[in-house]
């Protein structure tokens, strides 16, 4: 069926500002503001739309909510669309700017995530945050000991080895020695919560055919797999590997201006690929 009109959705939490043009003339036709729970309600009663929203947190569960009523929806990185808001900016600026960026010609749209693969990326960022904190906990367990004169080789097995010695020195005063046997509990509980992520996510590389095909590549083991499965969404949208490089971060930045070319370094890819992992828009 044939879309009359494009609209462009400024979506946060609780009000949502709606611009929608006439797909033909470019007239606006609807300008209004909706609560959250007016939403769905309102979109259902509409014929079928091309509706463009900013890819930013829960725009890819309103993409899939309004699919299933019918309509077209396609996400945009926020900075694509910052260049087409007219004056300052507000809900109403925006939803007009997403109206008008989501007909340009070389606008490049984030494919929308379905469930599953934000169930995997919600299983990441447990992760990343765990093993930050379990660097963090080490690290604080090895500046107190250092109070005592104990020095510890970096590495968790090093660390692993002391700590049982620690608790059962007699020369260390037993208050330093209960704390410290506190921090041993809580970083093994962490290794323990990790060890099994790192079990669920292998589980589901091995059972989902894209990342089961990564896994075959050198290197590549099912954390990295996942997430990349995960955040790349739909692969389609990249004409190449080297534009889904480009998107990940693995080729450096360019700011060139005069023709002088100067470039960022080049970040590792872990770090990377960690920092993508979710469903906020990188650029494409």
């Amino acid at each position: 069926m044939e879309q009359s009109i494009r609209c462009g959705v400024d979506i946060a939490k609780l009000v949502f500002q709606i611009h929608g043009v006439n797909a033909k003339s470019g007239e606006t036709s609807m300008v209004k503001k909706l609560a959250r729970g007016e939403m769905l309600r309102f979109y259902a009663n509409k014929p079928p739309m091309l509706i463009g929203i900013e890819a930013c947190g829960g725009a890819h569960y309103w993409a899939r909510e309004l699919t299933k009523l019918g309509h077209t929806v396609k996400l945009m990185t926020p900075q694509y669309v910052a260049p087409y808001r007219r004056g300052g900016k507000n809900d109403a600026n925006d939803a007009e700017a997403i109206c008008e960026a989501l007909t340009r010609p070389n606008m490049r749209f984030v494919a929308v995530k379905s469930e599953s693969q934000q169930a995997v990326l919600v299983m990441h960022r447990m992760r990343d945050q765990w093993v930050r904190e379990r660097t963090s906990l080490m690290n604080q367990i090895r500046s107190y000991l250092h109070e005592f004169g104990i020095v510890i080789n970096q590495g968790r097995a090093a660390l692993a080895k002391t700590l049982p010695l620690v608790a059962e020195s007699e020369t260390l005063p037993l208050l330093f020695r209960q704390s410290i046997a506190d921090l041993a509990d809580r970083l093994t509980d962490l290794e323990t919560r990790i060890t099994a992520l790192n079990k669920r996510i292998e589980s589901w590389s091995k059972q989902d055919s894209t990342a089961k095909a990564l896994l075959e590549v050198c290197g590549v083991g099912s954390v990295t797999a996942s997430a990349a499965v995960a955040t790349a969404g739909d692969v389609s949208v990249f004409k190449n590997g080297r534009q889904f490089a480009a998107w990940l971060g693995l080729v450096p930045r360019q700011n060139s201006s005069g023709g002088k070319h100067s470039s960022e370094p080049l970040p590792n890819v872990a770090t990377v690929i960690c920092e993508h992992c979710w469903c906020k828009a990188p650029e494409q």
